[in-house]
């Protein structure tokens, strides 16, 4: 079947929305920072100078130092690829794995359908953060252990949207063709089911990788997730939160930070969201 049939149906080229261009803009930006970090940032992110300690945005020092004299700029540059690494690894896996049990979900139905769903619901009954909290609290405070917090709370929701997609599309006469020439069951959903249902878990990634930038940034806020010195975004914030009253650079800076590539996730998945179905599309 192919995917312009159903699953990947555009309206218009993504770049014909404004707003579309500027998310890309400024998620290509972070994106080069991620990448380029080393080669971008004017000084080593965690080397210490007390003499120039708590410096505002100088020609030296585009974005002011912090209490121990290190280079904001610098840190925020290699925050983004903390923060970019995150959102990829956390929707990567967090999309694959509720995907899978959507699929067989929707697919299988019956008694497995309403075990997996039970499940899925016992993640979507508590607040995502709070339990990301609790997890991340059980398993210790690093980085790492944020990240697997982040995933277990986010893949519920993948599974709910590919069981819907699976029980909408299952019935449908190419999967009956599929089913009467003897294709197996991983075949039609591989092949049949999961290309036509890939777009609605496409706009759910773009919006968590957000979710999952602002959600390892909190948890390293108050202490279980990335842990100082690493220039993480959230530790940043931390960080300055004691001289927030006099230098309120410390915090400001990574808080726009999370602010634009947070916003710039969000409009690119109202932009794929518009594109991939028309009855969600503006007028004009």
């Amino acid at each position: 079947m192919p995917l312009r049939a159903i699953g990947l149906r555009l309206r218009a080229p993504i770049f014909s929305n404004p707003l579309n261009v500027v998310s890309l803009v400024l998620i290509g930006a972070f994106a080069v920072c991620a990448v380029f970090a080393p080669l971008l940032a004017p000084y080593d992110p965690l080397a210490q100078a007390l003499g120039t300690r708590l410096e505002s945005p100088s020609a030296a020092h585009w974005l002011g130092s912090d209490q121990l004299g290190r280079d904001i700029a610098s840190r925020l540059i290699h925050g983004a690829r903390i923060s970019l690494v995150i959102g990829v690894v956390v929707v990567a896996s967090a999309g694959l794995f509720g995907t899978f049990i959507g699929l067989v979900a929707g697919y299988a139905a019956g008694l497995l359908d309403e075990a997996l769903m039970r499940l899925t619901e016992v993640f979507l009954a508590f607040p995502p953060l709070i339990l990301a909290m609790a997890i991340a609290g059980a398993l210790g405070p690093s980085l790492t252990n944020a990240i697997i917090a982040i995933a277990a709370v986010t893949w519920a929701v993948y599974a709910r949207l590919a069981r819907g997609q699976i029980l909408s599309l299952r019935h449908r006469e190419f999967v009956e063709a599929a089913r009467a020439i003897g294709a197996s069951r991983g075949r039609i959903l591989a092949l049949h089911l999961l290309p036509n249902a890939i777009a609605p878990l496409v706009v759910q990634a773009s919006f968590d990788m957000g979710s999952a930038i602002v959600s390892a940034a909190g948890l390293s806020f108050i202490g279980f997730g990335a842990q100082p010195p690493t220039p993480e975004w959230g530790v940043m914030i931390s960080e300055g939160r004691n001289f927030i009253s006099t230098q309120s650079w410390l915090s400001l800076f990574p808080g726009l930070a999370i602010l634009l590539a947070v916003g710039a996730f969000n409009l690119l998945g109202d932009g794929l969201r518009d594109l991939f179905d028309p009855r969600l599309g503006r007028s004009g």
